[in-house]
């Protein structure tokens, strides 16, 4: 298994990966990252000089993928972790600890000094991830994003 940065042709797979994460953890569509407008673009989403997203691949399958962008509505120094999703396959095999350290490194490179995530409360391996790594909670959303579904807010200072 390897972790590149994504391709056009990966679009609809990670489209996919998604939407199977959010019908299994039984989240709703409305008001969630699936309805982001990069979500069927993904790669073209993520094409900006401070931007990247990742995914992982196993012998031309796409397993999963997160990715690293500035948070729509907020201070040039605050990127989002955004779009992190995996297969059943590889989850518990420590690809998202890749991905996210992938990721950090990426947002710092971009001089980003605050990392920002939001999540939803059923997620709750990834959440304990985030925290193991230093995210702190929020009370509120920070910047723009429309996710109303999502309870969960946390922050990383990555100075």
């Amino acid at each position: 298994m390897i972790i590149r940065e994504i391709k056009p042709e990966d679009n609809k797979y990670i489209q996919t990966i998604m939407t199977n994460c959010f019908k299994e953890f039984d989240l709703p569509i409305s008001g969630s990252s699936l309805e982001d407008e990069d979500v069927k673009r993904m790669h073209e989403g993520f094409q900006d000089k401070r931007a990247v997203y990742y995914v992982v691949e196993d012998e031309g399958s796409l397993l999963g993928g997160g990715g690293v962008k500035q948070l729509k509505g907020a201070d040039q120094d605050t990127c989002e972790l955004q779009k992190m999703y995996f297969h059943p396959d590889v989850r518990g095999k420590g690809f998202g600890k890749k991905m996210f350290d992938l990721c950090i490194k990426a947002a710092k490179e971009f001089n980003y000094k605050f990392c920002y995530l939001e999540s939803a409360s059923e997620l709750k391996s990834a959440i304990k991830l985030y925290e193991k790594n230093g995210f702190k909670h929020l009370n509120k959303p920070l910047g723009n994003t429309g996710h109303i579904i999502c309870g969960v807010y946390m922050l990383k200072e990555l100075t």
